[in-house]
């Protein structure tokens, strides 16, 4: 079984088998809040969203593995979204949830019995990254151990090898949408904002009256670019892959109630998933 395969199912079976739970997990009003700054009314339109995107890209992933003939169509993505949400508004709420596990478990069945070489395709490969990996990250509702994990190994444990891929003329149009001037400077963002993430989360475990405050974010990062200016690349980089194992040894070490805290969730989100996506190469 391939990597990018097993991956993928694994989003299904741990990431998304929880995804439900996970957002009743903190006070509704919370939940709800999240849900809000993804532009979604009510936590069960967001679901909406998800499964017909789900039902949409199965039908297109499973046609090019038989080979047949598929439709290849342009998305209005609001409009596809609206649809979505419209679609699903009359159910009853244990209906459609009910039906929303249905679709995973699916899902589930036909990427096991898909045949091995359907997942090199291209076309296969962005389908499936698109909804059941990216998707995960983008609508996070509920930071899970599983999540971080994965994205610091699987994400950021890429990240530099995928940076030296791009030719120069990617690389610079890359690092003039981040704003730094070279990569060295990009993991020297990373890292000092992994380095404060990990400061309060350790924090916050070993002292019930631990305090923090929140950066002037562009002072901080000025700040972490001058406080590595005189550091090699080679030392950045090495620091970069200490500090990503660290972490990922931090968040397997983590009890499973701090997952519940809101400041550990909230600065592992940000911090490693949040932040990945800010930064990411495509």
């Amino acid at each position: 079984m391939s990597n990018f395969k097993q991956r993928t199912l694994n989003f299904l079976e741990i990431e998304w088998a929880t995804y439900v739970e996970r957002f009743n997990r903190p006070p509704v009003e919370d939940g709800i809040k999240r849900v809000k700054t993804q532009g979604y009314e009510q936590f069960r339109d967001m679901l909406a969203h998800i499964v017909a995107w789900w039902e949409e890209g199965m039908q297109i992933i499973l046609a090019i593995a038989e080979e047949r003939e598929y439709e290849r169509k342009k998305y209005d993505f609001d409009m596809f979204n609206a649809a979505a949400v419209a679609k699903y508004k009359s159910w009853d709420e244990a209906e459609f949830l009910a039906h929303f596990e249905k679709m995973r478990q699916k899902a589930v069945a036909n990427l096991k019995s898909m045949n091995e070489a359907a997942w090199e395709n291209r076309r296969v490969r962005s389908w499936v990254n698109g909804i059941f990996i990216e998707h995960a990250r983008e609508h996070l509702v509920g930071l899970s151990r599983f999540l971080a994990v994965e994205t610091l190994e699987n994400e950021w444990g890429t990240y530099v090898d995928a940076f030296n891929r791009l030719d120069d003329e990617k690389k610079k149009e890359f690092l003039g949408k981040q704003g730094v001037e070279n990569f060295h400077d990009m993991l020297a963002h990373v890292i000092g904002w992994w380095d404060e993430g990990e400061r309060i989360i350790r924090g916050t475990l070993n002292d019930p009256n631990f305090k923090w405050q929140d950066h002037d974010t562009d002072a901080f990062n000025a700040e972490l670019t001058a406080k590595y200016k005189n550091v090699s690349d080679a030392d950045v980089l090495a620091e970069f892959e200490g500090r990503r194992q660290d972490l990922i040894r931090l968040v397997n070490e983590l009890p499973e109630e701090a997952f519940a805290n809101e400041d550990i969730e909230g600065w592992l989100a940000a911090d490693v998933v949040e932040h990945f996506d800010e930064h990411a190469l495509h």
